[in-house]
């Protein structure tokens, strides 16, 4: 880990893929993650967050804090930022503490806002679009809408998913980023002062 005094903004997400998507984000944006002095540090599964969290709290007391999570995990982030002394009241929405939630999770964010056809342009340009086709052709996904055949096909190999989020970001223009990753992007855009 980089000493705490470059350190900006640490953001913090569960795994490979999502620090992928975010990576992709940042050149999306034009967010030089180096100069802005900011990491991206995946916590290897979000019951990790309050352990990593608090670490790297700990380690970085100047930095600023913020990252994506599953709505279905928001407990997970809500007990992280409150043993990290970071905690949002109950009644309050995490985006304010710079944490914003997906759905269901980035991928299905990112299907949504590319739509089917445009994903499997970029499955084709990663030669995984036959490997698709025969994981639609198995009877217990045969009846699937694409969407969730989509998200489920780029679940079943982590390299496939981690390739595919940041290529998923890169296919996208900015005004069709989905709302947890328009509201990271200004949040890693904002004032660098620390």
């Amino acid at each position: 880990m980089a000493p705490a005094t470059m350190i900006r903004t640490l953001v913090l997400v569960e795994g490979d893929s999502d620090a992928a998507a975010v990576r992709a984000l940042a050149d999306l944006v034009g967010c030089d993650l180096g100069s802005r002095r900011i990491q991206i540090w995946p916590a290897g599964g979000v019951t990790n967050f309050p352990k990593v969290l608090a670490e790297l709290v700990r380690g970085n007391p100047r930095a600023g804090f913020c990252g994506l999570y599953d709505v279905a995990d928001e407990r997970h982030v809500r007990r992280a930022l409150e043993n990290a002394s970071l905690g949002a009241a109950p009644h309050e929405s995490l985006d304010a503490s710079g944490f914003f939630a997906c759905v269901d999770d980035l991928e299905d964010e990112l299907i949504r806002a590319l739509g089917t056809g445009a994903v499997e342009r970029v499955l084709e340009a990663q030669a995984e679009l036959n490997s698709f086709r025969r994981f639609q052709a198995m009877p217990q996904h045969r009846h699937s809408p694409v969407h969730r055949q989509l998200r489920r096909f780029l679940g079943t190999r982590a390299t496939r998913k981690i390739r595919c989020a940041q290529s998923l970001v890169e296919a996208m223009d900015p005004g069709q980023l989905p709302s947890p990753l328009v509201q990271l992007a200004a949040r890693l855009l904002g004032p660098t002062s620390r």
